[in-house]
């Protein structure tokens, strides 16, 4: 077998295979820990330290393989375990020879640091928990009913509050790297730190304001609710427009992405500035020879360096739940789905639910790879720009048209058929923007036009 049919076949078998066990066994060790009321224990362990920790933890290879292969290159490959040769296992050993080196490498702190020895060691706390934190909220799947009579939901916590708390507890990694820059006592590390909180601070402007059409179309905050039932149709599982084909519905749901696409290009942009990514790095300017954890080493880098890839995690299971229906289908079959085993095979139900809801994320998390790699950094003054005068009165606007649509039309169809026309404005929008205008008769270069005539 070809490496080719390897990657494109086995890899996203064993990933699935994975994901289905992983689900199974959260769901089932859940139904166990209930009547304790400790079936959120089986989710803390399963889904934030197993799912969002390992993929944070492989997407550190994956961003290296796929910028490797956006520049035409093989990228890390040399790390192997015993007899394997090189390529065998895609550079994944890595993973574990980066580990062991955050881990053993020399810890130092700076001679000028050492006046704010306890600032400079609790600032990668500050930039890990609070992103960390926000996957608490996050419903990796639905609620089944098991035969024991306990309901089970792999949530850590649902509060009343729930996008409030991913807004204020995603405020406080500005901590993190504003205390990063000024314990260092450097004044680069300290321009770092300035331009991570002045970056951060004016995005999260436009994160909040994103969101608000979303919660006046559903009229919650909380995150199961948003997602929906697909047995009582409610959330994102209500179909705008559907029939039924041989005793399944089939239509176009009410995903988010469908009422909201403005929505949710904004939320995504803002949420990408707040992982100070490229093209948003500003704050980590390789050539300033700048960055807000430029003094850090050891595992202190190290834990920076996975906030990032742990935020980009985050971000992806809540654009799948607010946007891309959480564990739900879609197009079709949700209905019948949940009625069916749903109720006779609660269990492998919201195993299947569940590994549609990571799947979805790991998706995104991909796209994330994708645009990091696409596009060239933006000025500082371009990102401020980009918030406050373009997000921002976007923002404002969406929010407007969003509230008069469904005072108009509580059905949320009329808000359905205005998301579907700019979804096909965007899309006309980009398929022909890369496209050039033939050079006419009179444009065209003489030495070309000759050459023409000549053959």
């Amino acid at each position: 077998m070809s490496r080719t049919v390897k990657i494109v076949v086995l890899a996203p078998a064993f990933v699935v295979g994975v994901l289905l066990l992983l689900n199974w066994v959260n769901y089932r060790v859940a139904g166990l820990l209930a009547p304790y009321d400790l079936a959120w224990l089986s989710t803390l362990v399963f889904h934030l330290l197993a799912f969002v920790m390992l993929t944070a933890t492989v997407l550190t290879v994956a961003e290296r393989k796929w910028s490797a292969f956006t520049q035409d290159r093989i990228g890390p490959e040399r790390a192997r375990l015993f007899f394997l040769p090189n390529h065998s296992l895609g550079g994944l050993p890595h993973v574990a020879a980066d580990a062991l080196k955050m881990l053993f490498k020399e810890d130092t702190r700076p001679k000028a640091a050492q006046p704010d020895r306890i600032l400079f060691t609790l600032a990668p706390v500050l930039a890990f928990a609070p992103v960390f934190a926000l996957a608490a909220v996050i419903p990796f799947g639905p609620r089944v009913l098991l035969a024991s009579g306990h309901s089970v939901a792999p949530q850590v916590s649902n509060p009343d509050f729930g996008l409030l708390y991913v807004f204020a507890i995603a405020s406080l990694a500005v901590y993190g790297t504003s205390l990063a820059g000024w314990a260092s006592n450097s004044k680069f590390a300290l321009l770092g730190g300035v331009r991570a909180a002045s970056q951060m601070i004016s995005y999260e402007v436009a994160l909040g304001l994103s969101l608000v059409g979303l919660m006046i179309a559903f009229t919650t905050v909380q995150l199961p609710v948003l997602v929906g039932s697909a047995a009582a149709g409610t959330g994102q599982a209500q179909y705008l427009w559907s029939t039924s084909i041989g005793g399944l519905d089939v239509g176009i749901p009410a995903w988010g992405i469908v009422l909201q696409p403005l929505g949710f290009l904004l939320f995504f942009a803002a949420a990408f500035a707040e992982t100070k990514r490229a093209p948003f790095d500003l704050p980590e300017g390789e050539s300033e020879i700048i960055g807000y954890f430029l003094e850090y080493s050891g595992m202190k880098f190290g834990t920076f360096m996975i906030s990032e890839f742990v935020e980009v995690v985050v971000l992806s299971a809540l654009i799948t739940a607010l946007f891309l229906g959480g564990w739900h289908f879609g197009f079709v079959g949700d209905q019948a789905f949940a009625a069916g085993w749903g109720k006779s095979h609660p269990v492998l139900y919201g195993t299947v639910c569940a590994t549609v809801f990571a799947l979805k994320t790991i998706l995104l998390c991909w796209f994330q790879l994708i645009v990091r790699w696409t596009f060239p950094r933006f000025r500082y003054d371009q990102i401020m720009t980009l918030g406050w005068k373009i997000l921002l009165p976007l923002g404002l606007l969406n929010i407007f048209l969003a509230g008069a649509l469904i005072l108009v039309d509580p059905s949320l169809r009329w808000l359905g058929a205005v998301g579907l026309l700019e979804i096909a404005i965007l899309a006309g929008l980009t398929l022909t923007a890369g496209r050039k205008p033939a050079p006419s008769g009179h444009d065209a270069h003489p030495v070309a036009a000759a050459a023409s005539a000549h053959h």
